[in-house]
């Protein structure tokens, strides 16, 4: 049984390597862009089935996106952003709990060991995942709150010079948007690496019936943590496009 924090390579394009949990990504966004033009060519006015369920989902987040921002033109502006977060993360999270994820793939030889390489891998497992939607994350929501009150109350955020205690405030402002990136990468890869690397040990320790629970467990985690990454972004947006009032 081989256990790696870090994705393993898989081979290179150009000087770019691919890894395994970099192919799922791929893989991932591409089963996002077939289940919409899927669902487009068969939508029905009455919906069944999968349009169903997706509908069903995406009003639910519509009303909660107008709901945070008391606007249902702000929730329509914001609305595809936090719906895409929300599915994006879902699918990833979930992709790692399939079947033959971790368990297909072949061995190399690396200082003189027979390592395991699994062709597959969750890409919410793997730190650089994680760590590139949390960027994004926080990155789009400074630039939605320029766009908003502008850079001028942009930077009032940050640089306050009505007192000593106010200065120190933005201080903490600035530290906290650093940290959110911190936050949002590392609860994300350590939920769903921890439930994978449980699901691995109990496979292998006991390959029935107690897995099965796990796996049920890590499905509801999954849709938890997609759920907790895309509502944090809609609560960090709303608050900063608000202009504070002192």
């Amino acid at each position: 049984m081989h256990i790696s924090v870090v994705a393993e390579r898989l081979f290179y394009i150009g000087p770019l390597p691919v890894t395994n949990s970099l192919l799922v990504t791929w893989l991932a966004i591409l089963l996002i862009i077939i289940l919409v033009i899927v669902i487009r060519l068969k939508q029905r006015i009455i919906p069944v089935g999968v349009q169903n369920i997706v509908e069903m989902m995406m009003e639910f987040f519509y009303q909660t996106v107008c709901d945070a921002f008391e606007s249902e033109d702000k929730g329509k502006k914001y609305f595809p952003l936090i719906m895409t977060i929300f599915l994006f993360v879902l699918l990833i999270n979930w992709m790692g709990l399939l079947p033959g994820f971790g368990s297909i793939g072949y061995y190399h030889m690396a200082e003189g060991e027979k390592i395991f390489v699994p062709i597959f891998r969750g890409a919410s497992a793997d730190l650089n995942t994680t760590l590139a939607l949390a960027l994004i994350s926080v990155f789009l929501t400074q630039v939605y709150s320029i766009r908003e009150l502008g850079i001028k109350r942009f930077l009032k955020r940050f640089i306050k010079l009505k007192s000593p205690v106010f200065f120190f405030v933005g201080i903490l402002e600035l530290i906290s948007e650093f940290i959110k990136i911190i936050s949002f990468s590392f609860r994300l890869f350590g939920n769903i690496f921890a439930g994978e690397v449980l699901l691995i040990v109990m496979i292998f320790l006991v390959p029935f019936i107690v897995p099965t629970v796990f796996l049920a467990l890590e499905v509801f985690i999954g849709l938890i943590q997609a759920f907790i990454f895309a509502v944090l972004t809609l609560f960090f947006i709303r608050f900063a496009t608000v202009e504070e009032g002192f």
